[in-house]
């Protein structure tokens, strides 16, 4: 049995992570869950969250968009929209995309026909989730 994983987070922009890590965890479809090496193969979706992966003693983590994971017993594969390392994320952006995507929520709400609500939520649900990323790992 391996006594480590093959992790790689690819994105339509390219490969965000390619190492050898000792666990992953990320969130799936149908839940949370984590990866260790030998674990059995199965295949999920991805929701628009967080992955963390431990190396060598120390966690790091990435935001990842919607999209898809393959584990085999030595191997996780994630292909997902967009990823980021929570280092690179910029909060003050992340701020004003949330304040968009709440204003076009409200309006939609109000009545507004030219407004994609799900679009506006999934807007939303990405700025959240990047905030929290960066504001709570990452000391300011």
């Amino acid at each position: 049995m391996a006594d480590k994983l093959k992790l790689e987070v690819i994105t339509p922009y390219g490969e965000v992570i390619n190492e050898e890590v000792d666990e992953v965890y990320t969130t799936g479809a149908e839940g949370d869950f984590g990866v260790f090496p030998g674990h059995c193969a199965f295949m999920t979706a991805i929701r628009i969250g967080s992955l963390s992966y431990k190396k060598d003693g120390q966690m790091h983590y990435l935001f990842v968009n919607k999209g898809y994971c393959e584990v085999l017993n030595d191997r996780v594969l994630v292909l997902v929209g967009s990823a980021e390392r929570i280092e690179e994320i910029d909060v003050e952006r992340a701020k004003a995309a949330m304040a968009r995507a709440e204003e076009r929520i409200r309006r939609a709400q109000a009545g507004e026909t030219d407004i994609d609500l799900a679009r506006a939520q999934a807007a939303l649900e990405r700025a959240t989730i990047r905030i929290q990323l960066a504001t709570k790992l990452i000391p300011r």
